[in-house]
């Protein structure tokens, strides 16, 4: 029987920092006080001057397998996820093959079961015509429907309105969009090509897939919604525009019942590249930066933040999507669009608490319990006796720079390389397994499948 006790943290949950200790027995908080050095364990961490956090859900990563393993893995980006202090995850079907079967789904959560180090789910993919086979989603076990209404790599575009309108109507489980308007991109795509064979202006991402493409979809989006009452969630929001579409959600306060934080039927996602990025960034960083959707001017990501902060976006990813070195170093229209983040999104956030912008709790609420929350996930999220154990300790008086020598993501970079956060995790636990502890892997455990609480 495993069993952990961690003494003095400054335990940071639902919106309070208390000075605490946490005891874990067989993957689960037992109890969370103040004195209980007296409890016989396997394991002690003394935790003075750190701070302890529930692990960071991710509810949007591209861990590449199956068929794009030269990218990466689902083991190389957990462990990478790990030791940045996110202890679950939620993954992309636009994998070789697309996740567009209930089969090829499983056959995910089977190598997640074999190699991940962090807990996960996978979201089913639908197309254009395989809605009988989303229709089979079994929801407390998948985190949600993934519909790209516009296109970006993996080519899983669904574009008919008829389609659109059935799995808006009658999808069983949350639905997950990733909105640019097709024709608006396209259009703006064939009208640059041709202007800029060669030679293209450094900020040119965010020209083609503009604020228009953006709006016009996610407005769509959230029209279906409220017309067929859908679930619904979009994902990366990257203008201050596409803000204006949300409600004040309540999350991560111990005041507001359960039922008053799940009645916000429409929500959604800012990503951290879309907080720390701008399109100045394009001129040192170029393609390495290149994303769906685009990283915009600098007014963008002040108004994404302040809509964090407003609850009108309920929660921070990172839609981590990493690619090759060698294919990133193409042109601007060969490169393709992605970047990988998931090892230091949490060092962003806490790096936006140095600089006074958000407060540890917000970050905690934004990156653990509203995910937790608007996708219904089971005991998992807070730090309560009963939930499972994850856990990250940080220390806010070390650094962390961000160097080819650090960098675990299978692909060997990071748009992110020469950054010296204000922050370090120091110890991540998964579902009551200690895993990461200073920059050593404990590899004989593996994280568990995600449940949801849906009927």
């Amino acid at each position: 029987m495993s069993t952990i006790l961690i003494l003095n943290a400054q335990v940071v949950n639902e919106g309070r920092i208390v000075p605490q200790d946490v005891f874990i027995n067989n993957g689960i908080i037992v109890k969370i006080g103040t004195d209980l050095q007296y409890l016989s364990t396997s394991k002690v961490i003394d935790a003075k001057g750190k701070f302890l956090l529930p692990g960071v859900i991710d509810d949007q990563v591209h861990f590449r397998e199956p068929g794009l393993t030269h990218k990466a893995t689902i083991y190389s980006e957990a462990k990478a996820a790990v030791a940045g202090g996110t202890t679950s995850f939620m993954e992309m079907p636009n994998t070789v093959p697309n996740a567009l079967t209930q089969g090829l789904l499983e056959d995910k959560y089977q190598i997640a079961a074999n190699t991940s180090l962090a807990n996960y789910s996978f979201f089913m993919g639908a197309s254009n015509d395989n809605y009988d086979e989303v229709m089979r989603t079994i929801c407390p076990d998948v985190c949600g429907i993934k519909i790209f209404m516009g296109s970006s790599t993996g080519n899983m575009l669904v574009d008919s309105p008829s389609v659109l309108e059935k799995l808006f109507a009658n999808a069983p489980c949350l639905i997950a969009t990733h909105c640019e308007d097709e024709e608006t991109v396209r259009q703006r795509v064939s009208l640059f090509k041709e202007q800029y064979e060669q030679n293209v202006p450094y900020d040119i991402h965010a020209i083609v897939r503009n604020e228009d493409a953006c709006l016009k979809s996610s407005s769509l989006a959230v029209d279906l919604a409220k017309k067929h009452g859908t679930r619904l969630h979009i994902l990366h929001i990257s203008t201050g525009e596409e803000t204006a579409l949300f409600e004040i959600g309540h999350y991560g306060n111990a005041q507001v019942s359960t039922e008053t934080k799940l009645q916000k039927r429409i929500t959604a996602e800012a990503c951290v590249h879309h907080l720390w990025f701008d399109a100045e960034d394009y001129r040192r960083l170029g393609t390495q930066i290149k994303c769906n959707p685009a990283i915009k001017a600098a007014h963008h990501k002040e108004k994404i933040l302040q809509a964090l902060l407003d609850n009108c976006i309920d929660v921070i990813a990172t839609d981590h999507a990493p690619h090759t070195w060698e294919e990133k170093s193409n042109s601007y229209w060969e490169a393709p669009s992605g970047l990988p983040l998931v090892q230091h999104s949490l060092n962003i956030m806490l790096e936006f608490v140095k600089q006074g912008k958000i407060s540890i709790e917000r970050v905690v609420e934004k990156m653990s319990h509203a995910v937790a929350d608007v996708f219904q996930i089971e005991r998992r999220g807070y730090i309560r006796e009963g939930y499972w154990a994850d856990l990250v300790l940080v220390d806010l008086d070390q650094t962390t720079t961000v160097t080819k020598d650090n960098i675990l993501f299978k692909c060997g970079w990071s748009p992110l390389e020469g950054t010296t956060f204000h922050s370090q995790v120091t110890h991540t636990i998964v579902s009551g397994h200690l895993v990461y502890e200073n920059g050593v892997f404990d590899e004989t455990k593996r994280g568990k499948r995600l449940h949801f609480s849906r009927v």
